[in-house]
Formats: C-alpha cells, structure tokens, sequence
C-alpha cells in the first residue's frame, strides 16, 4: 500500500462522507451527533484556513481523513488539535499513523509548539494505543465525560504532544 496524503476540499466531500458516516453514527469516538446529515457533518469536519482537512489515498481510494488546526483562537493558537477518521476496510493498515505523522509535521512546519486532543474516549484503546507510541501523553481524563452506546458513560482524555521537546 502506498498512501498519499494531500489537502481536502469540499470538491472531495462525497468521497469523505462514506468515512465520516459511519463513525458519526456508530457513536462511539466522536461527540458529533449520530444523525448528523451529511452536509452538516461536512460542516463540522472540513476546516477553515488557518485549518486545514486532508485526506489519505492510495490510488484514487479515499482511505482516511484528518482536520487540523488550532485549538483554540488567539492567545491559544500556538497550540494546534487534529481529529481523524479512518475507513472501516482500512483500518489496521497505517492510515491513522500516516495521517498522524502528517498531523505533527504540518502543526511544526506552521510554528505551533504542540497538539492537544481535548476528548479521546478512553474506550478507543487503539487510538489511545497510536497516540502514545507517536509521543502523545494523556494529562488528564474528565470521567464520565463521553456517553457510549456501547459502553455507557466513559472517561475522555485530553492527550498533549510537546512539539518543542526533542
């Protein structure tokens, strides 16, 4: 597999919202409402500059997504944030790493000093998994946070990568 990663436009919506609506509706992993139609989902997850949504193909196959940017505006901008959304046929082939290295080199290349996840559920152990072993550390969990279908209330993590450290 050879993925290619490159910047989403809404052009690209009708072939991200095939990825984007299953995690939507499963409901597991996302605090997105699980009816969300596909115009408002695509509201949420394409970003606006100084934003940016990309996505990850390997020959003209959309496998994953990612929206990155700020966390927060103004005196927070330093810090970036990033969310990602993987086909479930590609899941467990390196899609999310992929997206995840690209993450923490558009969020150096542009200045920011480090990205923070602010709601990881605790139950998406190989998320939390993939975070950790690429340099993430979690520095707190708001229990109870997260109401999973399947799991009931559960913790969400906030997860932070230092970009300064080496």
């Amino acid at each position: 597999m050879s993925i290619t990663i490159r910047a989403a436009s809404a052009a690209d919506w009708p072939a991200l919202w095939p990825i984007v609506e299953p995690v939507v509706r499963e409901g597991e992993t996302y605090t997105y409402p699980p009816d969300a139609t596909s115009e408002q989902a695509r509201d949420l997850w394409l970003a606006e500059p100084p934003g940016e949504t990309v996505l990850a193909e390997d020959g003209g196959v959309v496998l994953g997504t990612a929206r990155l940017g700020p966390n927060k505006p103004g005196h927070g901008d330093h810090v970036g944030t990033a969310g990602f959304m993987v086909a479930p046929a590609a899941r467990g082939r390196g899609v999310a790493r992929a997206l995840a290295l690209h993450a923490i080199d558009w969020h150096r290349e542009l200045g920011y000093r480090g990205i923070q996840f602010n709601a990881v559920v605790e139950t998406n152990v190989a998320a939390v998994h993939l975070w950790q072993s690429l340099g993430w550390r979690i520095v707190g969990t708001v229990p109870g946070a997260f109401r999973s279908p399947q799991h009931g209330f559960v913790g969400l993590h906030v997860m932070y990568l230092d970009l300064t450290a080496e």
